[in-house]
């Protein structure tokens, strides 16, 4: 078994629950999509990076972790387009006693449901449909998939949070009609629900962040605005 790695570097996380912890991220090449704010767009074609046999990987890791790394982030591109070399590699890590955290548009629930027992936190990332992650043809596919993934993380226990991408195209119609879907599943087995803006494209306002809070309190009290840290303090 083969896997293709664009990157292995250390930093601080700057997105979601876990903002602010000291690293590993592990970006795995290749995502058959591309969202229109990707900040990873060299990361996405599956010829990018570099081919590692598994065995040359986990020496890689082994080799780029450092003192008082809190977790190893298994990031893209996106890890379930190789999801049997991201299983064998989580769990190298996890033998270790580091956490592994999984960052996932979660397209594909049965990828995820082979890779889910070798993560400790899960995050579940809804697209929304301006996100021209998918066009309106498939995007009810992408939702069920979610939703799927939400499901399968929330019950086993794990550590599962959401997240949404929010530009200024992001309608609250739209919006609600995702909560009204996550919500009907999962209210209460979730550590988090993070709204993250867009950084430099397309910039929701503070009406728009607001009224989206608001649409998510209703349902869930932990909502919380986050931007992506990492884009501020000049991190990779």
């Amino acid at each position: 078994m083969k896997v293709r790695l664009y990157e292995i570097f250390t930093s601080i996380e700057g997105e979601g629950i876990l903002y602010g912890t000291k690293t590993l991220f592990v970006r795995l090449a290749g995502c058959p999509f591309k969202c229109f704010y990707c900040d990873t767009k060299e990361a996405l074609s599956m010829t990018s990076g570099r081919e590692y046999t598994i065995e040359e990987a986990k020496k890689l890791i082994e080799n780029n972790l450092v003192k008082n790394t809190y977790k190893v982030n298994f990031t893209g591109g996106d890890p379930l387009v190789q999801s049997e070399a991201v299983s064998e590699l989580a769990k190298f890590v996890q033998q270790k006693k580091i956490p592994t955290y999984l960052e996932s548009s979660c397209f594909d629930s049965v990828k995820f449901e082979q890779v889910l027992p070798y993560f400790d936190y899960i995050k579940i990332e809804f697209k929304t449909l301006d996100s021209e992650f998918v066009n309106k043809k498939h995007y009810s596919t992408l939702l069920e998939n979610e939703l799927q993934c939400l499901k399968l993380a929330a019950n086993s226990g794990k550590t599962t949070y959401i997240k949404i991408v929010v530009s200024s195209r992001t309608t609250l119609e739209q919006f609600k009609q995702i909560l009204t879907s996550i919500f009907d599943m999962a209210r209460y087995k979730v550590a988090g629900f993070i709204i993250q803006p867009t950084y430099g494209i397309e910039e929701p306002d503070l009406k728009q962040l607001l009224a989206f809070y608001d649409a998510v309190y209703t349902y869930y009290e932990g909502v919380r605005i986050i931007p992506q840290l990492h884009k501020f303090i000049g991190a990779p």
